[in-house]
């Protein structure tokens, strides 16, 4: 089977990257940075991608590698970052062989080759392509034709040093108004490097790109399948569990849905599924998830509801900071997980998660990347309940390599309800990331109304098909208003709807106004405590899609 290796220096959109790949029928998987050179021959890719990160290449302390990346043989793209390393690392040529300026290793590099830009591009910058024959660019359309000066798109920048060299052997095959090497190749070694990101939406023709690299340059067949997945994880995990019990704990989202519906095709009711109702659900999602997999529901497992509504709340009281917020309800949840794991000491074997590739690549470690959220749902139960109880202290994931489109594809082959696997995505901490400020019993219910109503409005009027993710959320802001001649003092609702395909980045919807007037005016109606409406036209980047 065909492999990309993928190389994270710290970039946020490395597992986009992992996904374009895989949009080409090419199974890849991100490794970090620090790699061994005999791991990656071990591996034996068909081609290497260097990701962007938040570090410097003039930093002593920024990640880096090895020249004899670059001399495997194995085709490889830097993005970004991973492009100006690539210049600095194979810049040896041009200078003596020294000292390694940034890490000791005794490597040659080109101390000139990276610069700090005059000026930042950051987000949608016209490149000029100075190289249509490229492997890279020549399947990409033009945005406005073609100039004296090469081929004109559009690319998603984001960078403060900028490649002021090439290196000997290579050739420059693309630029913009500020940065003179907006991407080089050494097609004879199958080096490429592109300073802009065309893994993101924000570059419409970057997936031709990706693609080019992929296919043309490293020669791959593209014959990665979805479809022969269930079959092969069912036969796998039957093996593995053999007669043994199974706990997971189950949400009712997507991902824990079809790793129920995997574990239960293949143990039946030796799957033991946990549903922790913590308050923060939308409305009425805690009846319909006992539906679904309680007793009467469709599917071969064992189910229990934990009613923690006030366990939850109560260690809430008085927080404000996103982060903890998110930390003390990933600490909970495993608290309340691990009483009922309790019960069933000396039956169950495993625990079992709906642990996606995203997931994986965000929390796995956190020594390249700058922290944008912490995850709750990556490592379980502590290691100490784990060992307390008897369990394998290797968690079964079933889903883990897979992205959510993936996982959708894989649920429909199960047979679940095409309105089960493609309902809204809801973050593991419920309302309480849709909650600014202090999360109490009465917040919780103000934004669970209105979320229900901006729900039900946009389904009447035929649009939320065509989103990517659509809710309410509860500003922490008081505004004045009136009310029956009245003046009053009430919160502040925001709307959000958002347009993506890939989740990484988002663009906010357009949502019909007379869509918009309704919503509000039932929300203000309706819902005790708000007399103000908002529309967040935030898109992502610079924000992200939930508010917290």
């Amino acid at each position: 089977m065909d492999k990309i290796l993928i190389l994270d220096f710290g970039g946020q959109y490395k597992q986009l990257i992992a996904r374009r790949v895989r949009e080409c029928n090419v199974y890849c998987e991100i490794h970090p940075y620090t790699l061994e050179i005999e791991k990656i021959k071990e591996m034996n890719p068909k081609g290497i991608i260097l990701t962007g990160g938040p570090a410097s290449v003039y930093d002593g302390k920024s990640p880096t590698c090895p020249p004899d990346l670059f001399n495997l043989g194995i085709p490889v793209l830097g993005i970004c970052y991973g492009s100006q390393l690539m210049a600095y690392r194979c810049g040896a040529s041009a200078v003596s062989e020294t000292k390694d300026m940034d890490s000791g290793t005794g490597y040659a590099c080109n101390p000139e080759a990276v610069r700090t830009a005059p000026v930042s591009e950051y987000g949608r910058t016209e490149v000029v392509i100075d190289a249509p024959d490229s492997l890279l660019f020549r399947d990409v359309e033009t945005r406005d034709g073609t100039d004296e000066n090469g081929v004109n798109t559009v690319c998603w920048m984001s960078h403060t040093d900028y490649i002021a060299r090439i290196p000997d052997g290579f050739r420059i095959t693309a630029h913009t108004a500020n940065c003179p090497v907006a991407a080089m190749e050494n097609p004879a070694k199958k080096l490429y490097a592109v300073q802009f990101h065309p893994e993101v939406e924000h570059t419409p023709e970057g997936r031709k790109m990706l693609r080019g690299f992929v296919m043309d340059v490293c020669g791959c067949s593209g014959d990665w399948q979805m479809s022969s997945f269930a079959e092969r994880t069912i036969k796998e995990l039957r093996e593995k569990i053999g007669d043994s019990h199974v706990l997971l704990g189950l949400s009712g989202g997507v991902d824990s849905t079809v790793a129920a519906a995997l574990l239960s095709k293949a143990i039946g009711d030796q799957l033991h599924c946990v549903f922790v109702d913590h308050g923060l659900m939308r409305k009425n999602e805690g009846d319909e998830v006992e539906k679904i997999f309680g007793s009467r529901g469709s599917f071969d497992l064992q189910f229990v509801r934990v009613n923690a509504r006030e366990r939850f709340f109560r260690r809430l009281i008085g927080q404000t900071d996103p982060e903890i917020k998110r930390t003390i309800i990933g600490e909970e949840f495993p608290r309340v997980f691990g009483d009922e794991a309790r019960k069933l000491k000396g039956k169950v074997r495993y625990l079992a998660q709906g642990t996606i590739y995203p997931d994986v690549v965000e929390s796995g470690d956190g020594k390249t990347g700058d922290v944008i959220k912490s995850h709750h749902n990556v490592g379980g139960l502590p290691i100490e309940v784990v060992r307390e109880l008897g369990f394998d202290e290797t968690p079964i994931e079933p889903l883990r390599m897979l992205f959510k489109d993936e996982v959708r594809r894989v649920g429909l082959e199960l047979g679940i309800p095409r309105e089960l696997v493609y309902r809204q995505p809801f973050p593991g901490p419920g309302l309480a990331v849709r909650i600014i400020g202090e999360i109490t019993p009465y917040k919780a219910e103000i934004v669970r109304e209105a979320d229900y109503i901006f729900r039900e409005e946009l389904h009447k009027a035929g649009v939320d098909e065509n989103l990517g993710q659509y809710f309410a959320a509860l500003s922490n802001m008081h505004s004045v208003g009136v009310m029956g001649d009245h003046r009053t003092y009430g919160l502040a609702v925001v709307l959000r709807a958002v347009i993506t395909s890939d989740f990484m980045t988002a663009e906010a919807a357009e949502i019909p106004w007379a869509v918009l007037q309704i919503t509000m005016n039932r929300i203000i109606n309706e819902v005790e405590g708000v007399n103000r409406v908002l529309y967040d036209i935030t898109s992502k980047p610079p924000g992200t899609i939930e508010l917290e």
